[in-house]
């Protein structure tokens, strides 16, 4: 796609919203807006560049990038791999990918459905502890998308045991709660040797819930790591200068994007108010990302 005719702004007048969105995810996975509308979304803001990452499927793509085409934004074709690395959640986001590649689509139902025997699981111990929550429900309410514990705290709301989306993962979704269930093994060294294979340039998502940011960063680098999610929605300066820190260290792309899941979901997700600057998205062209 011809880039030439993008702004190169940091962002425009005193607009509230950047030009740049890396990390929005839609009804495919565990968002609550159709790909359609949060396309029109990222219209309404003036963002320029938005990337599609739903949680482990690229079912949202096509519908999105049919949608950014009337308004003029750029689509970026992305994913968002959840992985564990000893016990704590690792998010790796692929940008570049094919929707139609049929084999990532192969290794992307697997996850999915790793996902279904998690959830499935997490429900069963909210039963146990007296929260009756219906299977069929959520997974009427994912549609054909991917499932993920969004989908279990909005249930929660519903039944009055929940007050809201960040309520719901601090009484019963996190580690040590009542509804807790880990993931099935899959690596963040598996998921960035799937995106290389694959075609797509792999960045670490949110990189300070890692923990030990340099170790991880050893083990993933010399296996493509290519880029680390700097300008991430929820961080504030001091958090996004020390990670800058870490990227130029590394001589990774400094990615950035709200990780927005729909109105209301949680503080600081809201589409478009990560401050990622253009050229973030022209190093991601330069770095080889298909758009």
């Amino acid at each position: 796609m011809n880039t030439t005719n993008v702004q190169s702004t940091d962002r425009p007048g005193d607009s509230r919203y950047w030009p740049v969105d890396l990390h929005a995810h839609t009804t495919a996975s565990d968002g609550t807006l159709r790909p359609r509308e949060l396309v029109a979304l990222a219209a309404e803001r003036g963002i320029q560049v938005l990337a599609v990452t739903d949680h482990d499927t690229v079912d949202g793509i096509a519908a999105a990038r049919e949608a950014a085409a009337d308004p003029g934004v750029i689509l970026v074709p992305g994913v968002e791999l959840s992985t564990t690395e000893r016990g704590v959640e690792v998010h790796v986001l692929g940008y570049g990918v094919d929707p139609d590649d049929a084999s990532l689509g192969g290794e992307l139902r697997d996850l999915a459905q790793s996902r279904v025997r998690r959830i499935t699981a997490m429900i069963g111990k909210l039963h146990d502890a007296g929260y009756a929550i219906d299977l069929d429900h959520i997974l009427a309410q994912a549609e054909e998308g991917s499932i993920g514990r969004p989908h279990l705290a909005r249930a929660l709301i519903e039944i009055g045991a929940a007050t809201s989306i960040d309520d719901a993962f601090q009484r019963f979704l996190k580690p040590g709660r009542p509804g807790w269930v880990p993931r099935d093994l899959f690596t963040p060294e598996q998921a960035v040797v799937l995106l290389v294979d694959h075609g797509a340039l792999p960045v670490l998502a949110h990189p300070w819930s890692t923990g030990d940011i340099p170790a991880i960063l050893r083990r993933l680098i010399p296996l493509g790591l290519r880029g680390m999610e700097v300008y991430y929605g929820e961080y504030d300066d001091t958090r996004r200068s020390a990670l800058r820190d870490i990227a130029d260290q590394h001589a990774l792309i400094a990615t950035g994007g709200s990780d927005y899941h729909g109105p209301h979901f949680r503080a600081g997700r809201e589409l478009g108010t990560a401050p990622a600057p253009m050229e973030v998205f022209d190093e991601l062209v330069a770095a080889g990302v298909r758009v």
